[in-house]
């Protein structure tokens, strides 16, 4: 048994599929085995995100005693919602660990490690720290003073951000990592013609029902202009010019 356990807490792929019972498509085990420290998952509806988020998630907190896990959404609900498929995950265990806290926001394992899910408050998220693994879960809905607020919290711990989300707009630090964060991010694209559990005459559907514009960033995971936008996002583009410097002194 401890040479099993030591198999899985060396290779979330197998923790997922042995003691788990969860099949990881291709995509899914890259990231699972991912060692970079920031990733972004623009991946489409019901495509496998959140499960996957979800077992790095469990697996984090069973491998790695005293380490905490934030889960982040647009509102607690979600959050809530993410907290539960984590749960469930650890229903799933022939031993699960014994808990020293359990309640429908966050629990405390016995090895110390927490998982805690955030309400979407900027104000009500400070004062965490050693952070091991944040998870934005619909990252491009998710306020930027909200991200603003969490990266801080992994400037010791060196741990690990995932934004996870389906595109919304040409907009947000979900679209500015994804289009202008450089290396720094490893990025990851499922669209949902890509899902082997998708049928291709449902996508045809939602298509005729959604219409293009929704329908490309629910299932095709592409960036669109936003329909609120008085100017696209190309046009402002191309007004920045660094080399016109400014009529007034900037002041820092």
């Amino acid at each position: 048994m401890l040479a099993l356990d030591l198999r899985w807490a060396l290779d979330p792929v197998c923790f997922s599929s042995e003691a788990l019972g969860i099949i990881p498509d291709p995509w899914q085990a890259e990231v699972l085995r991912s060692q970079e420290k920031r990733l972004l998952m623009n991946c489409a509806r019901q495509t496998g995100k959140s499960t996957t988020a979800g077992i790095l998630a469990l697996h984090t907190a069973l491998y790695q005693d005293g380490s905490l896990i934030l889960l982040v959404s647009p509102s607690l609900r979600q959050s809530s919602e993410l907290f539960r498929r984590v749960a469930e995950f650890m229903s799933r265990l022939d031993l699960p660990p014994p808990l020293l806290e359990d309640n429908r926001l966050s629990c405390e394992l016995e090895n110390r490690s927490r998982i805690v899910s955030l309400p979407s408050s900027e104000g009500k998220i400070r004062g965490y720290s050693g952070v091991d693994l944040i998870i934005e879960d619909e990252a491009a809905r998710v306020p930027d003073e909200l991200y603003g607020a969490v990266r801080p919290m992994l400037a010791v711990s060196g741990g690990k951000l995932i934004l996870m989300s389906t595109p919304w707009g040409k907009r947000g630090h979900f679209f500015e990592a994804w289009t202008q964060g450089g290396e720094v991010w490893e990025r990851v694209r499922v669209k949902a013609e890509e899902c082997p559990r998708i049928d291709p005459a449902f996508l045809e559907e939602e298509r005729a029902a959604l219409g293009d514009w929704m329908f490309l960033q629910e299932y095709g995971c592409e960036f669109m202009e936003s329909e609120d936008s008085l100017f696209s996002y190309a046009f402002v583009q191309g007004l920045h010019d660094e080399s016109i410097q400014p009529l007034f002194p900037v002041r820092r």
